[in-house]
């Protein structure tokens, strides 16, 4: 872990990088662009290429998609305590999701015509759970979930399987009970390339859902044209806001609790109590020595940065730079400090709430933006499922209250035809009606 004291000289200058922007690494775009431009080419052959190429297992393009029966019997096999835990979890994140999901409407505008929005589900969206250290069935219900909320009637996962070509078969039924139609063992940036190319064994998806690694987020990035997508969310992060109230030992534990996501993890501290950190800094270690996986924790804590600022001001303002997927607030008022941030994924009031809580259960997608994307970026919702379309309707009569406007902006913009497409419409009712 790094500690920045604002005691130190060029404090501020240490802090310079804490002021983010999601911009992608020179050699990542180089290698995501070959790739999609391989899977364009090659098809599924790229895709199995670059799958052996990058650890995983030798497969065939009949092997890509994972079949009815193996889903099934993960299903079937299901553990009751897992089974209720992806229920409850489902449960939360459906309920959540229905409340957001946008509905169609309609007015009449000044001149008379029916105007609206109507909003219809995507109908086919391919949607990134990452393998790597664990199973991420969270991220099956955070997105699949969502996808079934709002009617989409193609749900396309892909998820990288072990060396032995399998997937982990509690992440297996979390997609399916979630509402996954396909299942393919594949990852990285050539999954995303075979989703946004279309490739033999998978067709294409409309828009592209899910996190990932740089490699991922960065395939996504480049897919924009190709179809649509969410947003880009990286390896985890965590920022937390603290005073001297807070409890250091639950500060530690949200700290681990995101960098055991891996070496790409980030967590932060913001206090402006030099107690506090060195209490945080004492936890960190113990609980580290106390983790099934210490060495991966470790390395994962390279990234960690805790901060000694000047007031919970500067902590708010250090916080909006760096526009922290995950944003705990541990201050006595944790209300007034989060009605001052505005670039934060999502935002856990109190020392009280667990991060993890908001990974796993509590019902807004745990789907956020990471890499200082949050400043452009918010979080998975379901209305990003929907589609919109303008709705427009004439009558003669609401045509004709429009004509002169409609004719004056045709000759302000020199576009007669534009005037006259509407001219003629009056002129062949009006002749109608005589008749």
């Amino acid at each position: 872990m790094r500690i920045v004291r604002c005691t130190e000289k060029g404090y501020l200058g240490k802090l310079k990088a804490l002021d983010r922007r999601s911009v992608p690494d020179p050699a990542v775009r180089e290698t995501v662009e070959a790739i999609f431009a391989a899977v364009a080419k090659d098809g599924d052959r790229a895709v199995l290429h670059f799958t052996e190429k990058f650890g995983g297992p030798k497969l065939t393009t009949t092997k890509l998609r994972v079949g009815e029966p193996e889903i099934g019997n993960a299903v079937d096999g299901l553990p009751a305590k897992v089974r209720k835990a992806i229920l409850a979890a489902r449960a939360n994140v459906l309920a959540f999701a229905r409340a957001s999901l946008r509905e169609s409407w309609f007015m009449k505008n000044r001149q008379g015509a029916i105007v609206g929005e109507r909003f219809d589900p995507f109908h086919r969206v391919g949607i990134y759970v990452p393998g790597g250290t664990a199973p991420l069935v969270s991220t099956a219900i955070m997105t699949c979930t969502l996808a079934q909320a709002a009617g989409v009637p193609q749900i396309v996962a892909v998820t990288p399987s072990a060396k032995d070509g399998g997937v982990d078969p509690a992440l297996l039924a979390a997609l399916r009970i979630c509402g996954a139609t396909e299942i393919y063992r594949v990852g990285g940036a050539q999954a995303i390339a075979a989703l946004a190319l279309g490739t033999k064994a998978i067709a294409p998806v409309a828009k592209l859902f899910g996190p990932g690694n740089a490699y991922v987020v960065e395939a996504k990035r480049q897919a924009v044209g190709l179809c649509a997508i969410d947003l880009l969310p990286g390896p985890s992060e965590v920022l937390v806001i603290a005073d001297d109230s807070a409890n250091a030992e639950w500060i530690a534990a949200d700290l681990l609790a995101q960098s055991e996501h891996g070496h790409g993890s980030i967590a932060v501290l913001l206090t402006p109590s030099a107690a506090l950190l060195d209490a945080v800094t004492v936890a960190v270690d113990r609980q580290t020595a106390q983790s099934a996986r210490p060495g991966h924790l470790e390395e994962a804590l390279k990234n960690a940065l805790l901060v000694q600022v000047r007031d919970l001001d500067e902590a708010i303002a250090l916080g909006n730079a760096f526009a922290s997927e995950h944003v705990s607030v541990a201050t006595r008022e944790p209300g007034e400090v989060a009605r001052e941030l505005i670039t934060s994924g999502a935002i856990f009031l109190g020392g009280i709430s667990p991060v993890v809580g908001g990974d796993f259960l509590a019902g807004p997608s745990h789907e956020l933006p990471t890499g200082g994307a949050g400043k452009s970026f918010a979080g998975l919702t379901a209305d990003q499922f929907q589609r919109r379309t303008s709705i427009v309707r004439f009558d003669e009569e609401s045509l004709r209250k429009s004509l002169p406007y409609l004719q004056t902006f045709s000759e302000i913009e020199g576009l007669d035809a534009h005037g006259r497409s509407t001219a003629i419409r009056l002129a062949g009712a009006g002749r109608k009606r005589r008749k």
